[in-house]
């Protein structure tokens, strides 16, 4: 006796970047393959494309003390996410420079009658 089998994933029908598996490809179990996204394999979707996202904050490409914000995370959309720090100062696409004068903290660093100098603001050199 012949046995007919039916693949659902040749041709594949999950979207770019997705991989399909079909668990069981007797003719008459249809709609039972699924779709894993490549990028983050607990995205998925039994019988159709699973919707791939990209957080590309994940990755962290902020720098320390920053906070970042991806506001569209379809994969298609790459280098839209945002680095905010904590005095407001905000870059699109990659770290922010954060500039913080020393010689305005609270306590002042400097004793009465000194001046203060802060060279380098840079967040990162405190």
């Amino acid at each position: 006796s012949a046995t007919c089998e039916n693949d659902e994933c040749s041709p594949s029908p999950c979207g770019a970047d997705q991989t399909c598996t079909d668990p069981d490809t007797a003719a008459n179990k249809l709609h039972d393959f699924e779709c894993v996204c490549n990028s983050d394999n607990s995205l998925k979707a039994t019988d159709g494309p699973a919707r791939c996202d990209k957080d590309e904050c994940k990755s962290n490409p902020c720098g320390k003390d920053q906070t970042c914000n991806d506001p569209i995370k379809e994969l298609d959309s790459v280098q839209d996410f945002t680095c905010t720090c904590a005095n407001g100062v905000m870059t699109t696409g990659a770290a922010a420079t954060c500039e913080i004068d020393e010689c305005n903290a609270t306590p002042p660093p400097c004793g009465m009658s000194q001046t203060c100098s802060d060279p380098n603001k840079a967040a990162n050199k405190l």
